[in-house]
């Protein structure tokens, strides 16, 4: 394959080759309104929806189905994820994610390993905090669905926590919502629905996950890791073993045998990528279109920009987030958005939704080698419907950046 049939298997697999519903013949604006048809389509290809809390442009999970459908009501994702029958169920997939119910009983050997698969604080909390497990386990139970707030709030009236120490900020958990998280990454509790603020609603999984769901029986770890493998291979639509384990963080020898039983069953093919030096692979059900023509910005969580390395193989772009590196010494800026046009990564912008402006702030915007004489102006087109659908309707260009002045000249005209 050469690297242009690669990168257009990889935008078909992830419903990135053709323009979106809002967009129309030449560009001109389509009248398609988003339904949840659709939107379980994106669910059924993509397979995960990363889980993140930063909120300067919109949350992570939002931003993936906007690139592929453009504005639609995020009602929509609400209700799949937080009613009944749920299309979407909380769990550590790539990390914190959104997952169909069907992949549930995929993940549990993770849960049941949470003393390697859990981070230090949530694997120990349940021999440090055994009593906060316990009464959190019961608050759940009685009192589900509900909040990390509300359990620390009733435990400490109950004298069983210690005040919240608010001098600090960030990842400042109480011993409660530790062992909430415990709970949830062991499976035991799962979210019902987010608040208003994005708060977990914490409740008992068999009251969460559809029946049939609890009622499955358990899959056996090695056919877990196969099918888990096979998801992530599907939604690349070609790439290495390296980008399929990464889609679930699979890590071990049992991913390995899992390539090997999915090349002798046919459902991955080996291929050889002009220009990639390791061992490659075309998933069974991945098409070839003869042209990718869709435009649209990718947030730094979209499934087709997780894994680096490969993002640099297909569109020959470095792309790193730099939201914990110090403001100083960033490069492109704090939440940066790649811009694709067709079937190339043409720019990427610095992006913050400026709410109780009513403004849509490009802090920075920067070229990409591939970038093209119309670049600047699609790039502001997009601007302008991103801004619309947060509700931030002008859009503003800092003077930051090699794209920024023709961007700029681009939203002015408009």
């Amino acid at each position: 394959m050469s690297l242009s049939q690669a990168r257009r298997v990889a935008l078909a697999a992830q419903g990135l080759h053709r323009p979106r519903p809002d967009v129309g013949t030449g560009g001109t604006p389509g009248r398609r309104t988003p339904t949840m048809r659709q939107v379980q389509g994106v669910i059924d290809r993509l397979g995960l929806l990363q889980i993140d809390s930063v909120n300067v442009l919109a949350r992570a999970h939002l931003m993936p189905l906007y690139a592929r459908l453009g504005p639609y009501d995020t009602a929509l994702l609400d209700r799949a994820a937080g009613r009944a029958p749920r299309r979407l169920v909380e769990t550590w997939a790539h990390v914190a994610s959104y997952v169909p119910p069907s992949t549930w009983p995929l993940l549990e050997w993770r849960r049941r390993r949470y003393r390697t698969e859990a981070w230090g604080t949530i694997s120990a909390v349940e021999m440090s905090h055994s009593d906060a497990v316990e009464d959190v386990r019961r608050l759940v139970t009685e009192r589900g669905p509900i909040t990390a707030s509300e359990v620390h709030e009733i435990l400490e009236a109950e004298g069983r926590a210690h005040p919240r120490d608010r001098s600090q900020w960030g990842w400042n958990w109480t011993v409660a919502k530790q062992a909430l998280e415990f709970l949830f990454f062991t499976g035991e509790i799962t979210s019902a629905r987010r608040n208003g603020a994005f708060e977990r609603c914490y409740d008992l999984t068999e009251r969460v996950l559809p029946p049939e769901v609890v009622a499955a029986p358990p899959v056996a770890d090695a056919d877990a890791v196969r099918a888990l493998l096979e998801i992530g291979a599907r939604a690349h639509g070609v790439g290495t073993l390296r980008c399929f384990k990464d889609y679930f963080r699979l890590k071990g020898p049992a991913v390995r045998t899992a390539l090997d039983e999915l090349v002798e069953a046919g459902t991955l093919r080996p291929v050889t990528v002009r220009g990639w030096d390791e061992p490659t692979y075309l998933h069974a059900d991945a098409t070839l279109p003869r042209r990718a023509t869709a435009t649209t910005l990718l947030n730094p969580f979209d499934p087709l920009v997780f894994e680096r390395t490969r993002l640099e193989r297909l569109f020959d772009v470095h792309y790193r987030i730099e939201i914990y590196v110090p403001a100083a010494k960033r490069v492109h800026g704090y939440y940066v958005l790649p811009f694709l046009e067709g079937e190339d990564l043409t720019a990427r912008v610095d992006l913050k939704a400026d709410r109780r402006a009513g403004v849509l702030r490009a802090l920075s915007a920067h070229r990409e080698q591939a970038a093209g004489e119309q670049t600047a102006a699609r790039l502001a087109a997009e601007l302008r419907v991103l801004g619309g659908w947060l509700g931030v309707p002008e859009v503003e260009v800092a003077p930051s950046g090699d794209l920024a002045p023709a961007l700029a000249a681009e939203v002015a005209v408009a």
